[in-house]
């Protein structure tokens, strides 16, 4: 293998892999970083067995050839190389890379490429959908984070994502919140389809993906796993055994109290009430006070931790209904008005034991759910 490509880009390409590079493993070669030739370009791919990321970059390919080199190694010395062209030469008889950039070279020990895990491509199977970049990064940023954090409950780990005619459903929950974004596809499945994609490989995708690109999703034909496929850069994932909940019969169909709000003017008022919810269970109270002839309707948002002292935060806006208080965790509160774009929110609220239900104004599609507190 004898090639030659530009630093920076050779740095961007090891920075989008070396998230799948595995952090400990029995198996030496899956902390290498597979570089191969392929049709005049570099492929760059790492796997840690749950999820692989494949990426190609522009390069002038000499020589064919493929090695796997160890990829904390690669990317410190890549990544201290200046802004100029590397040359990479392979001694095939020491498995060897030879890396030549302006007046530096360095010589790294690596492992064969056929011991690296073959990562399924997108070659000879057709895609299940197409969305543009931007909605897919868009979508996984509003719901990705609601999934669980650990493995207790595997399904809760993951993102359901569910395909019916030109519509797909994107939902995860915790069992404390919920968060659902319904989009339209460009063009409508074959098939109806259902699967669960780990919560961790989507927010993986959302970094990696460009703005430009199209995203083509691909199941693998044993159904283990998704492909996401885009023109420089592809992730695998293997997919999450089990039945989503039922989280449609989560979602409230009425409220009795409406509240509309400035999106940045709530989350202000949360952040302050955050630093003193934090020593109380995270609590936060949210009281509604629908407005009268002689004024708007008032939201209180209140924090009080015995050994800290307490916080109230008051805010304008369009209260309908009966009014009435509800209890957050503030944490869960930050976290859903951060995925939420639009100038104004809308909060649906019932009883103090019902959850509160957050929606953009202006955005159809999503909706985010929080179970209530309860105060002791």
């Amino acid at each position: 293998m004898k090639l030659s490509c530009l630093q920076e880009n050779l740095k961007r390409g090891l920075a989008t892999v070396s998230h799948a590079v595995a952090g400990k493993s029995t198996l030496p070669v899956l902390s290498n970083i597979l570089l191969a030739t392929d049709q005049g370009r570099l492929k760059l791919a790492a796997t840690n067995l749950d999820i692989g990321i494949t990426c190609w970059i522009g390069a002038q390919v000499e020589e064919e050839g493929a090695i796997t080199i160890p990829a904390r190694l690669l990317n410190d010395v890549v990544g201290s190389l200046p802004n100029d062209k590397i040359t990479l030469s392979l001694d095939s008889r020491t498995q060897a890379i030879n890396l030549t950039c302006a007046r530096f070279t360095s010589n790294i020990k690596g492992i064969e490429a056929d011991e690296f895990p073959p990562i399924p491509t997108v070659v000879d199977r057709s895609a299940i959908a197409v969305l543009p970049a931007s909605l897919l990064r868009e979508v996984i940023d509003q719901v990705a984070f609601a999934a669980a954090n650990d493995d207790s409950r595997p399904v809760l780990a993951g993102v359901l994502i569910r395909m019916r005619g030109n519509e797909a459903i994107f939902a995860a929950a915790d069992g404390f919140r919920l968060a659902k974004r319904t989009v339209n596809l460009p063009e409508p499945v074959a098939t109806s389809q259902e699967f669960i994609v780990p919560a961790r490989a989507l927010s993986e995708l959302g970094r990696i993906i460009g703005d430009t690109e199209t995203v083509f999703l691909v199941v693998t034909p044993d159904g283990n796993q998704v492909l996401f496929h885009t023109e420089s850069t592809d992730l695998v994932s293997r997919l999450i055994d089990g039945k989503f909940p039922d989280f449609e019969r989560i979602i409230p169909t009425s409220y009795a109290t409406r509240t509309v709000l400035e999106t940045q003017e709530l989350a202000k008022a949360v952040k302050l009430a955050s630093f003193f919810a934090s020593a109380s269970q995270n609590i936060a109270k949210l009281t509604m006070e629908p407005g009268t002839q002689l004024g708007p309707g008032k939201l209180t948002i209140s924090a009080n931790a015995a050994e800290v002292g307490d916080n109230t935060g008051e805010l304008d806006g369009s209260i309908d209904g009966e009014g009435g208080q509800i209890a957050l965790n503030v944490k869960y509160l930050a976290e859903a008005l951060n995925a939420i774009k639009t100038a104004q929110v809308s909060i649906e609220t019932q009883t103090a034991q019902s959850p509160g239900v957050f929606k953009p104004i202006g955005q159809e599609g999503y909706v985010h759910i929080i179970m209530p507190m309860t105060i002791r």
